[in-house]
């Protein structure tokens, strides 16, 4: 695995919004294995790899912007106070650090702390109370003046984590969805020298995490006829879970979503999936995800309805600056995605015969 390539992608920084750094990064890696780089309105990367005249346009969507913060409020002493992008926990934000990217080019490291006294002074009531998003703040350690001369309301925040390989896994902020991004270039780059019929529409999309912003307005200008999202997805095999809730575990192989709560999946699309990855041998299991959506939710929605799937990555602690996937499943998603390309053009997704 290109590791050094996925922890590059998952320590730019880049929240909904504001994905100039990592969208320069994507086009460095992307630009060689594609005929045509552009970027829309939106700022979604679109690659396009021509393949036959006849064969289908194969959209895959891979967003690019993290869950962060933005900067809201600056006070006398200055304290930042957060306007939260993307959904967070706030039990999982509690004294991390993070970096404030200032207006001036200046990247400031600070701590995240909730507004609340320390553990000494608090009385049992008050210890088992949760904390709330809007308690928190950042300390720079500077005075507001200097905070001002750098910082602006609206400025980009982020976890300071990096990227490691930690046993069979790798764990890191920003897996969801840099690791999808890393997927996507990858299978391209697996498919250099290959035959492909199917044109290739390789989108690393915007503001996912605001809502499917980006690969909603791309769908529509682009006009898939199949539409293909990456992204990770909850494995829940830890501790205090049940079977029946883990969605997906690490190391059982990449996920063919069947749903989740912005699309289902289109059944024909998910049967060919399965019979790639038997035919090939790659590792999958199958995925309901009962809460939570991918571009594929918006793909599927665009002008007259395309034929929408989901590949997952299992993931762990998605939304924490600790998220973790193996790194089996990884290279499972890319052999499945690009044995997919090979042949997608081998099979149509109509509903014809049913009348």
């Amino acid at each position: 695995m290109n590791f050094d390539l996925l922890k590059r992608l998952c320590e730019t920084p880049g929240v909904s919004g504001a994905e100039s750094p990592i969208r320069k990064l994507v086009a460095e890696e992307i630009r060689p294995l594609v005929d045509t780089l552009s970027a829309d309105v939106m700022g979604n990367l679109i690659g396009v790899k021509n393949g036959a005249p006849d064969g289908p346009r194969v959209m895959i969507a891979s967003h690019l912007d993290e869950i962060g913060f933005r900067v809201r409020f600056i006070d006398d002493k200055g304290f930042i106070r957060l306007l939260p992008v993307g959904g967070w926990d706030p039990r999982n934000m509690v004294s991390q650090r993070v970096l404030v990217h200032g207006f001036s080019g200046q990247i400031l490291r600070g701590t995240l702390m909730p507004g609340t006294k320390p553990t000494h002074l608090l009385s049992p009531e008050d210890a088992n109370k949760p904390v709330k998003i809007e308690e928190f703040f950042v300390d720079l350690g500077l005075s507001a003046d200097k905070v001002r001369e750098s910082v602006e309301l609206g400025d980009m925040v982020t976890m300071d984590r990096t990227c490691e390989q930690i046993g069979d896994t790798v764990v890191s902020k920003s897996l969801d969805n840099r690791l999808s991004v890393f997927i996507m270039i990858e299978a391209l780059r697996q498919l250099q020298g290959k035959s492909v019929n199917a044109s290739i529409l390789a989108v690393a999309t915007t503001q996912e995490e605001v809502g499917l912003r980006g690969a909603t307005t791309a769908a529509y200008t682009l006009q898939p006829d199949i539409g293909l999202a990456l992204d990770v997805t909850l494995a829940v095999d830890i501790p205090g879970t049940p079977d029946s809730d883990m969605v997906t575990k690490l190391g059982n192989g990449t996920a063919i979503k069947i749903s989740d709560s912005s699309l289902i999946c289109h059944p024909k699309l998910v049967r060919h999936f399965r019979d790639v990855a038997e035919a090939k041998g790659v590792k999958y299991q199958l995925e309901l995800l009962p809460r939570g959506g991918t571009d594929a939710g918006g793909i599927q929605r665009s002008r007259g309805g395309v034929a929408s799937f989901t590949l997952s990555t299992p993931t762990r602690y998605i939304h924490t600056v600790n998220e973790m996937a193996h790194e089996e499943d990884i290279q499972a998603g890319i052999d499945l995605l690009a044995g997919y390309l090979e042949e997608a053009h081998t099979r149509q997704y109509g509903y014809e015969d049913d009348f």
